[in-house]
């Protein structure tokens, strides 16, 4: 038997404040709040789920992990995003990449790819 994808955990400062937005991003609920640890989802049965986890240590280097998202409209979803506080990162993407490097609040990378034609 195999294992199936429960959660991706994610380190933060301040974990409600980062879960909330994530949860803003991904149109999914908090599920549950500690002062440590917080829980974004689908839905109480859904996975995978975030989990944000308090941790004191600024980010200092690029994810070796990261979400893509894929919007049905690229530049209208990157311009919500940024408006919610995501800001453009440079990872040393070529400039005709099908994608677009963005960083959450606390400086965590993700990137937002073109939608399928």
């Amino acid at each position: 038997m195999g294992s199936r994808w429960y959660a991706l955990i994610v380190d933060a400062i301040d974990p409600e404040r980062l879960a909330r937005w994530w949860a803003e991003v991904l149109d999914q609920q908090v599920e549950r709040v500690s002062p440590d640890e917080v829980v974004v989802g689908p839905d109480r049965d859904g996975h995978p789920r975030l989990v944000f986890l308090r941790h004191a240590e600024v980010k200092h280097a690029k994810n070796r992990l990261h979400l893509d998202l894929r919007p049905d409209d690229l530049d209208g979803e990157i311009e919500r995003l940024v408006n919610m506080g995501a800001r453009h990162v440079d990872v040393g993407q070529p400039d005709e990449a099908a994608w677009v490097v963005l960083a959450d609040p606390e400086g965590n990378e993700f990137c937002v790819i073109r939608p399928r034609r």
